[in-house]
């Protein structure tokens, strides 16, 4: 697995780091990493990087040549150099299972650590939190669009830089994708590949059927024939006489491709060319600007696609490319620590999060509140980390999905229909109330 260099983080970071150690400030901090409000249309939240998270805090430390820079740049004075040339994570994580759905101002993970530590890991948390979170959301709002409908990551392209293809390729399996067009990310996380041809294929024979047969012998399992180069109809049926070819070696098309035009109604006219042709087990597969609308659009009017190749809007959550998230501080040194910043204001201490169903097993609402004021439900967040070490085994990806799939399954039905006004409520608890009392009461403004 690649390692992201320790330097990957801002310069405030550091900055704060040389204060701390300055003055002494090194008793135990909890930081808090949660979304403050969701872009419009969105009501809910998949929770995903939690893994790669922990494996950039298992294996952070500074190399000879990375103190040498620093040391170089003359900014920083020798006991923030020595801290960071020995400095290995050793605090305890909390948070919420990767796959389980959230909500705003609900944590997704909890840093318990001595504060340069708990503060040093900021900006790198977030980075990883924030894209898988909100391309694992994103791709859960596609799965929930097309119930029985074969989905993939075509994304890596478009996506911004190549550590954003591999964790969308990820986040969006864990959503429920059937895989992704990333090799690399097969190589890495084991998602599933899966890919067709360019069109470039296509012309750079003189005869499109010749194209087809040629890459069907080299790549005979799972034959997907990209069919609208020139005139997707006539390509269907080029694809029907080659059917018939291949089958005398027992080649089978698995599907075509269409990615340009009226996608639905292009559906609709190879459908039919192709049953007439008695291939009624070949699937239609789409791809070229398509979104859960797109797709909500196709199913609502009968459109016989089998499946969505998607890129861009993917890849780049292209409607709402980031969270409003945040890292931070709700205690040091055992007493409460709370932001008062207008918009910005932050609940303190250790929390957790509470959740019930109603009796058809679809969630109910969820409590906010302090580590220890039991309530009523299901307790979402758990110990992952103690002492910069895993607890346990870490799930598989396949663990991952499957806990995504069954609580996306328990979502309220307004969300699983992804209706735009669809709520859903998080009470913050009486004893929450009384520590963020407690905290300002602390606090010379």
């Amino acid at each position: 697995m690649t390692t992201v260099s320790p330097l990957t983080t801002d310069l405030y970071e550091l900055n704060m780091i040389q204060a701390y150690l300055d003055r002494g400030e090194t008793k135990e901090a909890v930081f808090e990493f949660f979304v403050r409000r969701l872009p419009p249309r969105r009501s809910f939240m998949v929770a995903a990087g939690l893994d790669d998270a922990l494996s950039y805090l298992e294996t952070l430390q500074f190399s000879e040549t990375d103190i040498a820079w620093l040391k170089s740049t003359g900014r920083f004075r020798h006991n923030l150099i020595d801290y960071l040339a020995a400095f290995r994570f050793t605090g305890d994580v909390y948070a919420l299972p990767e796959g389980t759905v959230c909500f705003p101002n609900e944590p997704l993970l909890r840093v318990v650590a001595p504060l340069p530590e708990a503060q040093l890991i900021e900006t790198r948390l977030i980075n990883i939190l924030n894209f898988q979170t909100l391309i694992a959301s994103k791709a859960a709002r596609m799965v929930l669009a097309a119930p029985g409908k074969i989905l993939a990551d075509f994304g890596l392209r478009t996506a911004h830089g190549e550590e954003a293809g591999l964790y969308s390729a990820r986040a969006s399996f864990i959503a429920g994708f059937a895989g992704a067009a990333n090799v690399a990310a097969a190589q890495r996380y084991g998602t599933p590949i899966v890919g067709t041809m360019a069109h470039s294929f296509i012309q750079v024979h003189d005869d499109e059927m010749q194209a087809f047969e040629n890459f069907s012998r080299a790549r005979p399992d799972g034959i997907i024939l990209l069919i609208d180069t020139y005139d997707t109809e006539a390509g269907a049926r080029k694809v029907v006489d080659l059917a018939r070819k291949l089958a005398e070696d027992n080649i089978k098309i698995r599907g075509v491709r269409i990615d340009s035009g009226d996608l639905a109604e292009s559906a609709r006219k190879v459908r039919d060319i192709l049953d007439a042709g008695g291939l009624t087990d070949v699937i239609i597969l789409v791809s070229g600007g398509v979104d859960e609308d797109v797709i909500k659009r196709f199913n609502g009017a009968g459109a016989p696609i089998d499946g969505y190749g998607i890129g861009v809007s993917l890849a780049t959550s292209i409607d709402a490319p980031a969270f409003d998230c945040a890292y931070k501080l709700q205690e040091y040194a055992g007493h409460p620590k709370r932001k008062l910043s207008e918009g910005k204001q932050t609940w303190p201490g250790r929390k957790q999060v509470w959740r019930s169903y109603d009796t058809e097993s679809r969630m109910a609402g969820d409590i906010l509140t302090i580590e220890g004021d039991k309530q009523p439900g299901e307790a979402l967040i758990v110990p992952v980390m103690r002492g910069g070490k895993r607890i346990g085994t870490a799930p598989t990806l396949d663990q991952i999905r499957d806990r995504a799939v069954h609580d996306l399954a328990r979502l309220p039905l307004p969300m699983v229909r992804l209706e735009q006004d669809a709520s859903y409520p998080v009470e913050v608890a009486e004893a929450l109330r009384a520590l963020a009392a407690e905290a300002d009461a602390q606090v010379k403004k």
